[in-house]
């Protein structure tokens, strides 16, 4: 096997989604709407995996985090109070040539209208506005009628909701600080220049955790979540040369932060945000205390007050998702023949097993390969393929992912053993007909290293 060493781009990971039903364009029959995208099958199962393996270190596996599901449509004081209304707005710019919008402090991640090789401003017939403030969020109304009194707004993120229900959840958690409260959902971003596929869209999935700590602990805990997040996803596969840690410089900070380092993944664009880890301060509980007139404190055994600093993780599920296809996209010469393979985590992978007859037509394999994922579902995502011949069907399940292949052959009639084929390494051993599911359980809970793992 010879690895390609052509360099990895945006638009071989959008043909590979789109070919094999991860990701097509919404509403494209028509034309689509700018930066929206719908998820097909195996981008719907890897979303799955995705916010269940997040879910589950969040919450399930820790005592000091509970779950919460708020609300989209908040009434929208809260927007207010937490200075969303005010001053939730990037810098935008018109070029009065090409009738094109553009952020002003990202002109060198976009393509002039008239000459997508340059930048905008780049060229002689570049003519740009002033920059002036534009709101990223959505509007909205409540109601029958559509005036002043009805207007509400599409959360940016979903922070707020668990921060407004921090009193209720104080109460009934039975936790007291430090400890965390964790949110997934949609949030909606009306943004100036969205693109680069999945990295910045419009209406997409938020994972967010806003954990409560006394302020003399916040920087402890700030470290600590920054490298339980790197973690994270080094353990899911994600190669260390590809992701690190970068703190922002004091001018980047958002308005609340009192600390923020972002971790990068070097995707197919460069350098860019993968997830943020902030140190909000004591600044949303003060904040919605003094617009609410409702206490947002805690108060100690021994009657000690004092308003929590937040430590937030905060992460767009759509960003795992193609951080974890371009890290795991490979190809490689088998044979005289280009193999493209998605190098997934076992548990990330959205199929965990393929079923495959090698002759469908026969029914002494085709009833046992039937019986065999019957037997596999309840407790894997596993998927059956008789369609085409079989090195075909390998090829199609290299595609998204999936790490091994069980096939029932010849000989599986003769002593009821089939072939499980590793999708990385391509060997291949006998199992016992009877022992596939115990060996898929066993296989799924090892610990997985990349093959390109330096």
């Amino acid at each position: 096997m010879a690895e390609t060493a052509k360099p990895l781009t945006m638009d071989t990971i959008v043909s590979l989604c789109r070919r094999r039903g991860f990701v097509f364009p919404s509403s494209e029959i028509y034309g689509g709407i700018g930066s929206t995208y719908d998820y097909g099958h195996y981008g719907v199962l890897t979303k799955n995996n995705i916010r269940s393996l997040w879910f589950g270190a969040m919450v399930q596996e820790r005592d000091d985090i509970v779950a919460l599901d708020s609300a989209i449509i908040l009434n929208p004081r809260v927007w207010e109070a937490s200075g969303h209304v005010a001053g939730f707005t990037d810098p935008l710019v018109d070029c009065r040539t090409c009738k094109l919008r553009f952020r002003a402090d990202q002109l060198e991640l976009a393509s002039c209208g008239r000459k997508p090789s340059k930048h905008p401003g780049e060229t002689p017939d570049c003519d740009l506005t002033e920059p002036r403030q534009f709101n990223l969020m959505f509007e909205t109304h409540v109601g029958a009628l559509q005036d002043e009194s009805s207007l509400a707004y599409l959360r940016p993120e979903t922070a707020q909701g668990i921060f407004v229900n921090f009193k209720n959840v104080a109460q009934l958690a039975r936790r007291k600080p430090p400890f965390g409260i964790a949110q997934v959902g949609k949030s909606f971003r009306n943004e100036i220049t969205p693109g680069n596929f999945l990295f910045r869209l419009r209406e997409f999935e938020q994972m967010e955790m806003e954990f409560f700590v006394p302020p003399g602990e916040a920087d402890e805990w700030h470290a600590y979540w920054i490298e339980a997040r790197r973690q994270w996803y080094l353990d899911l596969g994600l190669r260390e040369v590809n992701l690190r840690v970068r703190e922002h410089d004091a001018n980047e900070r958002s308005h609340y932060s009192l600390a923020t380092s972002d971790l990068e993944y070097l995707y197919p664009i460069g350098w860019q945000e993968l997830e943020g880890v902030a140190n909000r301060g004591e600044y949303d509980l003060t904040q919605h205390t003094r617009e609410s007139g409702t206490k947002l404190e805690w108060i100690d055994p021994d009657g000690t007050r004092y308003t929590p600093y937040v430590i937030e993780p905060a992460v767009s599920i759509d960003r795992i998702m193609l951080a974890f296809l371009c890290d795991a996209y490979d190809e490689e010469v088998v044979g005289d023949r280009k193999r493209v393979v998605l190098r997934l985590h076992p548990r990330v992978a959205p199929v965990k097993a393929a079923i495959l007859p090698l002759i469908p037509r026969d029914e002494g394999m085709a009833t046992r390969a039937r019986a065999l994922y019957e037997e596999l579902r309840p407790d894997h995502q596993v998927e059956h393929d008789e369609s085409g011949q079989i090195g075909r069907r390998y090829r199609r399940q290299d595609e998204i992912g999936t790490p091994w292949a069980f096939t029932v052959d010849e000989q599986t009639l003769e002593d009821e053993t089939v072939t499980v084929r590793d999708r990385d390494s391509l060997a291949q051993e006998r199992l016992p007909l009877s022992g596939v599911r115990e060996w898929l359980d066993d296989a799924l809970v090892q610990e997985w290293r990349s093959p390109r793992s330096p």
